[in-house]
């Protein structure tokens, strides 16, 4: 039986790191694709020579040529310029949103049947902007964000609580930027409400610093991060491609949902072989649901910057 094919656009670091984290999975066939000539490649080559020693087959390909990436069954989009320090995402929308389309063009041209995750930032803009260019269903065309700023805050929980990121259930919602919303009425630890374990000032200081996540590192690094973000990828294209049906929070194209219209917003879905296969509605306490139209209100001022 041949493996299904996945392409990352994007050799950065982020794209990188979703290949080399997909190769270990060992179920697929990866393509590496970049505008810059040999950085492909060389991150396919050196991504393949892990093989031998962490025990999966070397089956990444390295390349500058769409072509190569024709037939596949998902698509992990990075492509575009990332975050400098001081830089806020609104800054970064004009020049990504020529990058998105044009890639996204060319990836619908030779990939038809595939489905598209995006990374690239202003995420929820692009978003908008892939589903323009490539004309597929709101189902096949959705971003990464909730999974890594979920993560941040279940790592911010566990160090707080002591305890295993494993027993940490946590939610953010909303765009990915400094107005996402973490629920935290239904955030528990070993079942046990967060709310019980954290005093509220505690609780609010991990909110805040789960809301600059992306640009704490921005300022360590002076790039963006890309080991979580990556590893976040590759996590909805084995839900996608293993057929997992995970429930997962992703920016996904509302339509009336949360009492949200026509914007591509975080909210926990179901992603399995088609895509997303279903979206949920949480339970939000006043506080929440308020924070939650302010985030969409912020989205649909970056949206509205789009050329589109």
């Amino acid at each position: 039986m041949s493996r299904p094919k996945v392409t990352v656009v994007g050799a950065g670091a982020t794209g990188a790191t979703c290949a080399e984290v997909l190769a270990q999975r060992d179920y697929a066939e990866i393509v590496l694709t970049d505008i810059k000539e040999g950085l492909p490649q060389g991150k396919a080559l050196d991504i393949n020579q892990m093989g031998p020693i962490l025990g999966f087959e070397a089956t990444v390909t390295g390349t500058n040529d769409y072509a190569d990436t024709a037939g596949s069954d998902v698509v992990v989009i990075t492509a575009g310029l990332p975050r400098q320090p001081g830089m806020s995402r609104d800054d970064l929308v004009q020049t990504n949103e020529k990058i998105v389309k044009s890639v996204t063009e060319q990836i619908v041209a030779s990939s038809p049947d595939a489905i598209l995750i995006i990374l690239s930032n202003p995420l929820d803009a692009m978003c908008h902007v892939a589903k323009a260019a490539s004309g597929l269903p709101k189902e096949r065309v959705f971003g990464q964000a909730g999974i890594l700023d979920t993560a941040r805050y279940r790592t911010f929980i566990a160090w707080e609580t002591k305890a295993s990121v494993k027993d940490v259930q946590a939610l953010v919602l909303g765009g990915h930027g400094d107005q996402m919303v973490p629920v935290i009425s239904s955030t528990t630890v070993g079942g046990v409400p967060l709310r019980k374990l954290v005093s509220a000032e505690r609780i609010q200081a991990m909110v805040e610093r789960t809301a600059v996540g992306g640009g704490e590192i921005v300022k360590l690094l002076g790039t963006s991060a890309w080991y979580a973000p990556g590893a976040a990828c590759a996590q909805m294209v084995d839900s996608i491609l293993l057929d997992e049906k995970r429930v997962l929070p992703c920016t996904a194209y509302l339509e009336g949902e949360y009492g949200i219209d026509g914007l591509y917003m975080g909210v926990p879905v179901k992603l399995g072989r088609s895509g997303i296969e279903e979206i949920y509605e949480v339970d939000l306490d006043d506080e929440e649901q308020a924070a939650l139209a302010k985030s969409a209100d912020a989205v649909r001022d970056v949206v509205g910057v789009l050329a589109a």
